[in-house]
């Protein structure tokens, strides 16, 4: 989680610097590192990003432990991101920034919620 919350640090600070193409990669790496956090509580590991959020959707939100929405906040930060790094063509303004950085903030958010349930969880059983 300490990456994740690297992340979002690091793309506030591009934000306020107006490199808002940076911004929206840092974000979606919270977004990234986060899941990978909470798929390891539950011994999954993956590698590739493909493989995060597939993990992510089949472990956790299928089986009800995250919401819904936040499989459609990390869909949606994917895209952005590879918008941002890949589709030079594609304008990126303040406000797509402002909103996929706050969607990782909630994201990382809710990820360190669960995260602290699910350690507090497994030492009970």
């Amino acid at each position: 989680m300490s990456l994740a919350e690297q992340a979002l640090d690091t793309a506030q600070g591009n934000l306020v610097s107006g490199d808002l193409r940076a911004t929206i990669n840092r974000a979606y790496y919270a977004i990234f590192y986060a899941a990978s956090a909470v798929l390891l509580i539950k011994g999954i590991e993956r590698r590739r990003h493909s493989g995060v959020i597939s993990a992510f959707r089949e472990y956790l939100v299928k089986t009800d432990l995250i919401e819904t929405e936040y499989s459609n906040i990390y869909g949606e930060a994917l895209v952005a991101r590879e918008d941002a790094d890949y589709a030079v063509e594609i304008p990126v303004d303040v406000d797509m920034a402002e909103t996929v950085l706050n969607q990782a903030r909630r994201f990382v958010q809710r990820m360190l919620e669960y995260s602290q349930k699910g350690i507090a969880d497994e030492s009970t059983e």
